[in-house]
């Protein structure tokens, strides 16, 4: 399929021919739940942690004897029924990260780019380099382009820093290199602007 190939003034400027087989997909929502899940799922840190009662500071000693005190059995102060004692069966450090075949996600990554494409939300553009990294410039040029004030994803090589350092500072524009891109982010955002050296890159890794 042919899509058309801007500038950052929004002039056409040449023509970009995408395979169908990456971008004109259906979407499979069961498939982008899947993945959009194990994504947020291995963001979480999971270094939570709760002390239990062997891990609690105090004497290990028994506070009075077992009987004829009137008072209830006690074995120690790290007991949970007391105040400052261990936690019941707390949280633990451990691991949220949830395995997605790689073909699964490159099928959901096509799907909702495809998507994206179809509402006529995805942008080309022969270069997305700027001459400085001046926010307001870049502003400027997104507005251009009828996206600003948006939410704009930026896809792009790393390489490119003036345009790292001008858009960093806007909360609705992320940037990412192509090889980082995945269903979560596209969904995430409303808009794709994208230059043509990182769609090819894309095309061809989910070829």
């Amino acid at each position: 399929m042919k899509v058309e190939v801007k500038n950052w003034e929004n002039e056409v400027v040449g023509s970009i021919d995408l395979p169908e087989a990456v971008f004109g997909r259906k979407v499979k929502q069961h498939l982008v739940w899947e993945v959009v899940r194990a994504h947020l799922a291995s963001l979480r840190r999971g270094t939570h942690k709760t002390k239990e009662r062997s891990e609690v500071t105090g004497t290990r000693t028994k506070p009075w004897k077992q009987k004829h005190t009137g008072r209830a059995r006690a074995g120690g102060r790290q007991s949970p029924l007391w105040r400052s004692g261990g936690t019941v069966f707390g949280p633990r450090p451990r691991s949220y990260v949830q395995k997605v075949n790689k073909k699964a996600r490159r099928a959901a990554l096509s799907g909702v780019l495809s998507q994206r494409l179809a509402q006529g939300r995805l942008l080309v553009l022969s270069s997305l380099e700027l001459e400085g990294p001046r926010t307001k410039d870049f502003m400027a040029r997104l507005a251009n382009l009828g996206v600003g004030g948006d939410k704009v994803l930026l896809v792009d090589g790393l390489e490119n820093l003036n345009l790292h350092l001008a858009s960093r500072n806007r909360p609705e524009v992320k940037m990412l290199d192509a090889g980082s891109l995945n269903a979560y982010e596209v969904l995430k955002h409303n808009w794709i602007v994208a230059s043509e050296p990182a769609v090819r890159s894309i095309a061809e890794v989910l070829s």
